[in-house]
């Protein structure tokens, strides 16, 4: 955006230091999961299940929606859960205080509440040092399940045998004392228990629940004595625990109506700026100090959405009517709505819980519908997605939420799902898709200048593009990012990836190898019987006939002639070209606009939208999209 370019705060978690390990014996014991074993997990579930009395079903239900089945190594996620059933860990919470990040009163009651210690209560249980639980995945299934069966007898006073007695014990093992959030939870289980599920994790771990009909005996949560806390004023859908606490809004400077934070108002609906993109970002910092920098007028950074990773808790800062200064990109900015998850990209899937996975789909879901914006991959898009305003800026472009964020299973989420069915099987247009479990390419990354290494290996959402259809031949490059291969394998590195649900023109298939064109250049991918694609669809445009080039744009702005006087004409600066022949996918034509905000008003009828009759394109570039004037293009048949 041209007044305002946020900052990020990449500061990487630092894990806890963990004392030696001991493991004190018990009579019940399982065994180590052993890897080379892929129903080792579906084993420990039936185990866990038959030795503390809890229905496979439900234990099975409650460890999808905690991790999806994944161990995640023994690490732990931003809100300290560890393993299958996300045991939670006080001192990963409390080490934020150690790290001069104080927590704010909602995070003090976690630490009190003993929701935040299940980690040592469940080991308690049996019998067990915690940090056997943390590293084995049976014995945290173990420990799950013996939660479970002691949440179901402070309950209903025993262990049930029906699926549908247990409604309670899992409301509490939500660790809210919020009706919302616990008894949405335990909706979401026994939603999945009737649905079911079966995946391949990460760890190559074949897990089934097989579907059942079950009706919950919602009475069991009656004795739990939930707080039915009313949010008012969140725009956020019925059932989910939203709440508002405003990002600042102040001028910092009286002398300088230019130096304010940290948003801009506006009424987007009315001014006919249309809200066309929801924007995915992860925090790279806890869920807390995100929400208090958004509070620091001098920040000069703001979200719509925040989300902790425990719970899915969303916390609304800035009215969807006004525009956040969040992406970089005062275009996207303009017309975009923003959420901020707690997580780290580098660190990946093990900071992206399933419960805010959930939860967030549910927010995309609602906010979509409610401003008809469109639920695919060109308008549900990451950080990553936005390009720079400049070619300059490229390089310095954010790269969140990252590899590791999981497009298929949100988009499945919100009721999207990337598959065949919306695809055109007869045209060459291809939608990445690899398969997120079994994906797992090598990935490097340095945590500083002189700290860099390979990342461990996990589940990825992109495929890696190549010169040739070789393994031997060169990634592709982007000249005006890095040119140099040794930058190739970075998880930053955008120019060789293409992400999964972006759409690209299949211009050459050899063996099992297909070439696209993306970012101005033939790029080559791994394509064995389409396994990394679905069909795709949309409009397919190519540079005007007797055009040597086109220009691409970082951002859609009216012609110099529309604005009017007393504001100035935005410069178009061209990022990219496109050569003639080359062929990319548009998902949706865009009139040029304006939104001219420069000086801080409490009013946001004195701010102007300026509209212009230039018409873009829309496409999906390379890993970021851009845009090209219509009147540069000819639309081709697929």
């Amino acid at each position: 955006m041209p007044h305002r370019q946020r900052p990020r705060w990449w500061t990487l978690f630092t894990f806890l230091v963990v004392g030696s390990f001991i493991c004190l014996a018990a009579p019940l014991a399982a065994a180590p999961v052993a890897e080379t074993d892929p129903n080792a997990i579906q084993s420990a579930f039936a185990a866990a299940a038959q030795e503390f009395g809890v229905p496979e079903s439900v234990l099975l239900a409650v460890a999808y929606n905690e991790s999806r089945w994944e161990h995640h190594d023994g690490e732990p996620s931003t809100s300290g859960g560890y393993g299958v059933m996300h045991l939670t860990d006080i001192a990963s919470i409390a080490q934020q205080e150690a790290k001069g990040e104080d927590l704010d009163a909602i995070e003090r009651s976690a630490v009190d509440d003993a929701s935040a210690n299940t980690l040592h209560a469940a080991a308690e249980l049996l019998g067990l040092h915690p940090e056997a639980l943390k590293q084995d995945a049976a014995q945290n299934i173990r420990g799950g399940a013996a939660l479970l069966a002691q949440y179901a007898r402070e309950t209903v006073g025993t262990t049930p045998a029906a699926e549908a007695d247990w409604y309670g014990a899992v409301a509490k093992y939500s660790g809210s004392q919020e009706a919302d959030v616990a008894l949405g939870y335990a909706n979401t289980v026994f939603a999945t228990i009737n649905r079911g599920s079966a995946r391949t994790t990460s760890e190559g771990q074949q897990v089934t629940l097989a579907a059942a009909s079950v009706e919950p005996n919602t009475s069991t949560a009656d004795s739990l004595h939930l707080r039915n806390t009313k949010y008012t004023g969140a725009d956020c859908p019925n059932g989910l625990a939203c709440r508002i606490m405003p990002a600042a809004y102040v001028l910092n400077n009286p002398k300088n109506l230019s130096d304010y934070g940290n948003y801009d108002l506006a009424d987007r609906e009315a001014d006919g700026l249309d809200i066309q993109y929801i924007v995915i970002h992860d925090t790279e910092t806890p869920y807390v100090p995100t929400i208090r920098l958004f509070q620091n007028p001098r920040a000069y950074v703001s979200s719509h959405y925040v989300l902790r990773a425990s719970d899915g808790q969303i916390t609304q800062m800035v009215d969807n009517k006004n525009v956040a200064w969040t992406a970089g990109n005062w275009y996207i900015n303009s017309h975009s709505i923003n959420f901020e998850h707690e997580g780290y990209a580098i660190e990946g899937a093990t900071w992206y819980s399933e419960r805010m996975y959930q939860q967030s789909a549910r927010l995309v879901r609602y906010l979509a519908q409610k401003y008809d914006i469109p639920l695919d991959r060109a308008h549900i898009i990451g950080h990553d997605d936005v390009p720079g305003m400049t070619r300059s800026r490229q390089a310095g472009m954010h790269w969140d939420p990252g590899p590791f964020w999981d497009w298929a299973h949100y988009m499945t989420l919100m009721g999207a799902p990337i598959n065949p069915s919306s695809g055109d099987r007869d045209s060459n247009i291809v939608t990445i898709n690899p398969n997120f479990a079994t994906n797992q390419p090598l990935m490097t990354y340095c945590y500083t200048s002189t700290n860099c290494r390979e990342v461990p290996r996990q589940s990825a959402s992109f495929v890696y593009l190549r010169t040739a259809p070789s393994f031997s031949a060169p990634y592709i490059i982007n000249p005006y990012i890095n040119p140099a291969q040794s930058y190739a394998t970075r998880a930053n590195n955008w120019a060789n990836k293409a992400a999964t649900g972006q759409q690209f023109y299949r211009v050459e298939r050899q063996g099992d190898w297909d070439a696209i064109y993306f970012s101005g250049q033939k790029a080559w991918f791994y394509n064995p019987d389409n396994s990394n694609t679905t069909p795709g669809s949309g409009t397919l445009v190519t540079p005007k006939a007797g055009l040597a080039s086109i220009a691409v744009y970082g951002r859609a702005y009216p012609e110099a002639s529309a604005y009017p006087p007393g504001i100035t004409p935005q410069p178009l600066e061209k990022i990219y070209d496109i050569p003639a022949g080359q062929i990319y996918v548009s998902q949706e034509k865009v009139k040029a606009d304006y939104y001219a905000a420069p000086v801080y008003r409490l009013n946001p009828a004195e701010h102007t939208v300026v509209e212009g009759q230039t018409e873009y394109y829309l496409i999906f570039f390379n890993h970021r999209f851009g845009f090209v004037k219509a009147s540069d293009v000819d639309v081709v048949n697929p």
